[in-house]
């Protein structure tokens, strides 16, 4: 592994309603190490702008996958629209999206592809979707020794995917996404402190598989230890344990979690004809050679071992179902699925599947063989009939014998070789003579290779060569359980809740009985429990519990006729003088059958065997043997039992008559409401599609009024005059920035009457004006006049609507007319004084004005600058903001952004300071935000400006200085910067020293820069002086001294 290539990966899958918790994640999410694919269904033609989102939200560098990218620790690589994605070598594989009307998993693609690519380092996590898409992606990496994480789906949009993956119990946690990437974090570290600590990894597992050989009943001492090891291994991280010892000490003080770890060895893999081309060989080469050699009359037989949840018996009954045709048709077939996960066998009992379990089977198949369940498929009762699912333990349970094919599939290569050759050697004694083995594509039957002959080297397809026999001293009888309950007259027994019961009754019953072989039975004939030395009197049959097929002829005679009667009675028989045979010996045997009271255990009975006494001792109350009357009473007992049981089924008969019209009235019901949802959905899909249409229109005219909407903003902001639009009852409308210098407008103003709004003119003759245009039309101009002195035109007209032409409103405009009211007064002063004085006076006042005019002009400009910035920029954004959708929080975060930088811009322009507080303050204030921002040092002293000067003079002064400290910190590279400024009556002195690198030049007006020739010209306008000191490497001090005008 490179470097920068990540240990772990993590496979992120989402759908309907996963953006939110995509970016919710990511929020979290450190830089850890690790790499991230985000797999999200998206539209073919849609333009994702997910790596713009998700940039806003995380450290992690963000990429859209190109085909063949390499896979780095701490980047985010996202799936392009309309492509497939897999990872290979740690390189990522695209591939167009196949159109076509099946489901499209693309979630289920990369989990498998990620599995085979990093096996128990993968890591999945399952946000908010619809559908199941993602859920054999995550059986793919349990399967490996990966971790699949779900979100919580009582709290996602949509649950349909987490539900999917937990119920199928492939959740190693379920969290909420806010909470993952910390669980990651925390799974990474411990995993890697665990792959590290190896040390005792050998006595810790073989103390946790003792555990839970002792805690259940699976064993898995024999299985490969990596496999245990890595798997227990990431249990144990993911549960937060620093080492396998703490992990094995939280082991045996926790049942929940033995069971827990136990069943995650028990994860497997299985699908509908896995491995087509394998299946499609045995429908057309292996199946048919079998039936067609299967002698008459006799069960077709076949088993799967590790059978996991069905799919695998499924497709061998549907294979072999739809070869019974012709001269097969009568062929009776029993397909014995077994796994020793009992979870997985309920699960496959039910043979319910998802649409995306049921992916591999042809649509065909799906169709004849299936019923359709909401979104699940179920499967036909005849093909359901044909299997039937059992709990078996290969290891320790005896096989299935006479089989004509046993599939084994997966499973051996989790086992050590010792384990192998065992199990080997059981499947071998299970097959018949030319039956087939039908192996995974990774093992191999060494161990029995001189026994078979290869069918198929290529599919692992073998032929048993002759019948074999074998001890299974070994094996244990599996327990009574299986998966097709058949329901009976009594329930049975069972012996594990019973058995001290059994012991107390059975010890009672012989207390006084000696030399006996007691055995206790349930009514079912079962052996539950014997006692004594049983091989004297029963027949050494494997695989058996039933007392009757144990029991040679005379004697199973004389025990069903007397267990007969113990049924129906109640009471105790016996039978003596029972010849019986065993080699060349005969010996005469009594025989006792006693009905158990039980109060928990069902009805019980207790056979009891003895030899036969001799002649003058003879049993109280024993029948003599006599095979005729026996014989006799037997049958009759059994005419009575098929009396009874023929009152029950012409019963049960009529209760099912009864049940099937129910049903097929309950059926036409149901049809006929089938019929009108039909209807119904053809009526809902029809409105949908003009619902369609409807929003298609819509959506073309919004288009066009977000489009007007942009053109009247954009003149709005263009427009330097003031504009207001009012309605007939002059509530305000919309009003452009330049309206705010002659009314105090505000955006909250809008929809207020224009008349309870303060203004900077006289209202009453503009409302009279509006009033008049509304009612009357036409268009009145006048010229008004401001509190500040200011001269506007203002000019009223209607607000018309079309097509109709309604007088819904009025609009007013003003047009600053200052400048030509002001030079028209001018002239009229200038005309009037005498051209000696209008000369002297002209020169003096004008070229006060013109400095003061130019230096305010700039103050207005600025102002206006930051008006349009804060008023027009400003209220589009806060305007655009409250528009956007909350579903685009990175738009509110991109205009949030906007909004601080224009409000920065606005003070930076006209700061506010310095007209409400004056010189120092502003000063201060200035200092502190260039110099403490570029990292220099500073000192500051100021005499007498508490008393405000001139607006003009503190303008000019404020301006001089900023252009100075600007260009401090630009070119001077000074650390240390001393200002003085102190005023003396009307004088006013001002300096600034640095120790930066000086100034050359300082005294060549010629190579002085833009700023510089700024400040001189200043302070020449102002009758002032100006003296600049420095050298190369000393440093600067500039001094300024101006005469202030009286204030």
């Amino acid at each position: 592994m490179l470097p920068d290539e990540p240990h772990h990966i993590v496979a992120i899958g989402a759908s309907a309603g996963g953006i939110e918790e995509i970016v919710t994640f990511f929020d979290h999410t450190p830089l850890d190490g690790v790499a991230y694919v985000v797999i999200q269904h998206i539209p073919p033609d849609f333009k994702s702008r997910m790596a713009e989102l998700l940039s806003k939200h995380s450290k992690l560098e963000i990429e859209e996958t190109q085909n063949g990218t390499r896979v780095l620790t701490n980047r985010v690589y996202l799936i392009p629209s309309g492509k497939v994605m897999t990872i290979r070598h740690n390189r990522l594989c695209l591939a167009d999206r196949q159109a076509g009307p099946g489901p499209h998993l693309p979630i289920d693609a990369f989990f498998s592809s990620l599995a085979a690519n990093s096996a128990g380092s993968a890591i999945a996590v399952i946000l908010s979707g619809l559908g199941s898409d993602g859920t054999e992606g995550a059986r793919a990496i349990r399967k490996e020794g990966g971790i699949v994480m779900v979100r919580n789906p009582e709290t996602a949009p949509f649950g349909s995917m987490p539900l999917s993956v937990i119920g199928a119990g492939l959740a190693s946690l379920v969290l909420e996404p806010a909470l993952m990437p910390e669980a990651i974090e925390e799974y990474v570290k411990y995993a890697g402190k665990l792959v590290k600590d190896s040390g005792r990894d050998e006595k810790n597992i073989a103390g946790i598989v003792e555990l839970i050989r002792r805690t259940s009943p699976l064993d898995f001492s024999g299985y490969k230890p990596a496999t245990i090891i890595r798997r227990t291994k990431r249990r144990a991280a993911q549960g937060g344990f620093n080492s396998l010892g703490t992990y094995f000490e939280f082991l045996q003080r926790s049942p929940d979690e033995v069971k827990a770890l136990a069943k995650d060895f028990l994860i497997g893999v299985t699908s509908f004809f896995r491995d087509a081309e394998a299946f499609s060989f045995i429908e057309k080469k292996i199946i048919p050679g079998l039936l067609e050699a299967h002698p008459p009359g006799e069960e077709f037989k076949m088993w799967v071992a590790g059978c996991a949840t069905g799919e695998e018996a499924y497709s061998l009954a549907i294979l072999v179902c739809e070869l019974l045709t012709g001269r097969f048709k009568d062929i009776a077939v029993k397909i014995f699925a077994t796994d020793i996960d009992g979870t997985a066998l309920m699960h496959a009992g039910r043979g319910v599947y998802s649409l995306d379990a049921v992916k591999g089977v042809p649509a065909g198949r799906l169709e004849r063989h299936f019923f359709k369940e909401g979104d699940s498929y179920k499967i036909k009762p005849e093909i359901r009939r044909m299997v039937i699912f059992a709990q078996h333990d290969l290891v320790k349970n005896p096989p299935y014998c006479n089989m004509q094919l046993i599939s084994c599939r997966n499973l051996l290569i989790y086992m050590s070789p010792i384990l192998q050759e065992k199990v080997f050697n059981m499947i071998n004694f299970g097959l018949k003579k030319g039956g087939c083995l039908f192996l995974g594509s990774s093992e191999s039957p060494l161990p029995i290779l001189n026994n078979l002959e290869v069918v198929s080297k290529k599919w692992k397809i073998y032929k048993s060569l002759a019948q074999k026999h074998g001890k299974f001293d070994s094996y244990i009888l599996p327990d009574p359980i299986n998966i097709n309950y058949s329901p009976s007259s009594s329930a049975r027994v069972d012996p594990a809740k019973a058995a001290g019961e059994i012991d107390e009754l059975m010890h009672n019953n012989l207390a006084a009985v000696m030399d006996y072989v007691a055995i206790c039975i349930d009514e079912n004939k079962q052996v539950l429990r014997s006692y004594g030395d049983t091989t004297r009197y029963l027949l050494q049959k494997n695989f058996t519990r039933d007392l009757e097929a144990l029991l040679p002829g005379p004697l199973a005679l004389a025990f069903n006729t007397l267990m007969m009667n113990a049924v129906v009675t109640a009471e105790p028989g016996t039978v003596g003088d029972i010849g019986v045979k065993r080699g060349t010996a005969d010996f005469g045997v009594t025989l006792s059958v006693t009905p158990l009271d039980s109060k928990t255990a069902g009805k019980l009975f207790m056979v009891t065997l003895r030899d036969q006494p001799p002649p003058g001792f003879p049993v109280a109350d024993a029948q003599v043997f006599d095979e005729r009357i026996l014989l006799d009473q037997y049958t009759k007992g059994l005419e009575e039992e098929v009396r009874r049981l023929k009152d029950l089924v012409f019963s049960a008969a009529e209760q099912l008559d009864a049940s099937n019209e129910n049903l097929q009235s309950f059926n036409e019901e149901l049809l006929s409401a089938n019929e009108e949802m039909q209807s119904t959905n053809e009526e809902m899909q029809s409105v949908n599609e003009e619902l369609q249409t409807i929003n298609t229109e819509y959506q073309s005219k919004n288009k066009e009024l977000l489009q007007l909407n942009d053109d009247l903003n954009n003149y709005f902001r263009s427009n330097v005059n003031g504009q207001l639009f009012v309605d007939r009852e002059l509530r305000l409308m919309k009003f452009s920035p330049g309206t705010i210098k002659l009314i105090n407008l505000l955006d909250s103003d809008i929809g207020r009457p224009l008349s309870n709004i303060s203004t900077n003119i006289r209202l009453e003759s503009i409302v009279a004006d509006i009033e008049q245009v509304i009612h009357h039309g036409g268009v009145v101009v006048k010229e008004i006049e401001t509190t500040n002195g200011n001269w506007y035109q203002s000019m009223a007209m209607p607000y018309v609507r079309q097509p109709d032409h309604e007088v819904t409103g009025a609009i007013l405009t003003f047009v600053d007319i200052t400048l030509l009211k002001n030079t028209q007064r001018e002239l009229d002063i200038k005309s009037e004084m005498g051209a000696e004085n209008r000369l002297k006076e002209l020169e003096s006042t004008w070229m006060k004005q013109v400095f003061n005019s130019v230096i305010m002009a700039q103050e207005d400009e600025r102002r206006r600058i930051a008006e349009v910035l804060h008023n027009e920029f400003g209220q589009l954004l806060s305007i655009a903001k409250f528009q956007v959708p909350a579903e685009l929080p990175e738009v509110t975060s991109l205009l949030d952004e906007a909004m601080i930088k224009v409000r920065k811009l606005c003070y930076e322009l006209v700061p506010p300071i310095l007209e409400d507080f004056g010189l120092q303050f502003a000063l201060v204030d200035m200092v502190k935000a260039n110099l403490e921002a570029a990292g220099i040092g500073y000192k500051l002293r100021f005499t007498g400006l508490k008393v405000r000067m001139g607006v003009t003079q503190e303008i000019v002064i404020y301006r001089m200085i900023q252009e100075l400290l600007n260009n401090v910190v630009k070119h001077s590279s000074a650390t240390e910067v001393v200002l003085s400024v102190s005023r003396r009556k009307q004088l006013l002195l001002c300096e600034l020293t640095d120790n930066g690198v000086g100034m050359p030049d300082a005294l060549d007006k010629d190579k002085h820069g833009f700023g510089l020739n700024y400040i001189i010209s200043r302070v020449h306008m102002l009758k002032g002086k100006i003296d600049m000191r420095s050298s190369p490497g000393a440093g600067t001090s500039i001094s300024i001294s101006l005469k202030l005008d009286s204030r």
